[in-house]
């Protein structure tokens, strides 16, 4: 049985992109391929860490996660080459669509004071990734068994050439945007408190 998200897009999200695009050919249309989701640990805590954190990974996505290793040695991070610092896996087909359902449906709307994503993290080539503070936003993870507060970088791999028609998509598949005048206005306001930190500071 397919993904229920996976449906929806079938269905309703493609023929809407394609009225709105004018897309000749239905491969045109642009689809998720993948979602990274990936958890960052610090170097200098406990070996269980990664560990722990796997484990997390592994309850939110339903897959095992795989163990991410450093690359050089960094002496001012106190990082040798080889030496475990996060997690991730990488979800595709009817596994994306499920994770994706619970993460718009269940888990983003568990953040305090939530007002909506950000339409501006999009790298410019159709892909949008986010940041999570917290894994207890997920139902999987019971609070009583977490040993420490973990994040994790989301990012949705899609095949849509520009970041405004990968934004079509993702509100249709129902990605909860805040709206850009929003935005706009807290970013005013963190410019106008900078400002004032500026000129008290002078």
């Amino acid at each position: 049985m397919k993904a229920r998200l996976y449906d929806r897009y079938v269905k309703e999200v493609v023929p809407v992109l394609k009225e709105k695009h004018k897309y000749t050919n239905v491969h045109q249309v642009p689809r998720m391929e993948k979602i990274v989701v990936n958890m960052g640990v610090s170097a200098s805590l406990e070996k269980s860490a990664v560990d722990d954190a796997a484990k997390d990974l592994a309850l939110i996505t339903g897959r095992k996660a795989a163990i991410s290793k450093s690359r050089h040695n960094i002496a001012n991070f106190k990082l040798r080459r080889g030496l475990p610092i996060g997690c991730r896996v990488t979800l595709r087909r009817d596994a994306m669509y499920e994770f994706f359902d619970r993460l718009i449906a269940t888990a983003l709307p568990r953040i305090r004071d939530f007002r909506g994503l950000s339409p501006r993290s999009f790298d410019g080539r159709g892909n949008y990734s986010l940041g999570v503070g917290d894994q207890t936003i997920f139902p999987e993870i019971e609070l009583d068994k977490i040993k420490r507060q973990q994040g994790m970088d989301i990012t949705i791999v899609t095949s849509a050439r520009t970041d405004d028609e990968a934004l079509d998509l993702l509100k249709l598949m129902g990605m909860p945007f805040a709206e850009v005048r929003q935005v706009e206005t807290k970013q005013a306001k963190a410019a106008e408190s900078g400002l004032d930190q500026q000129s008290k500071g002078g």
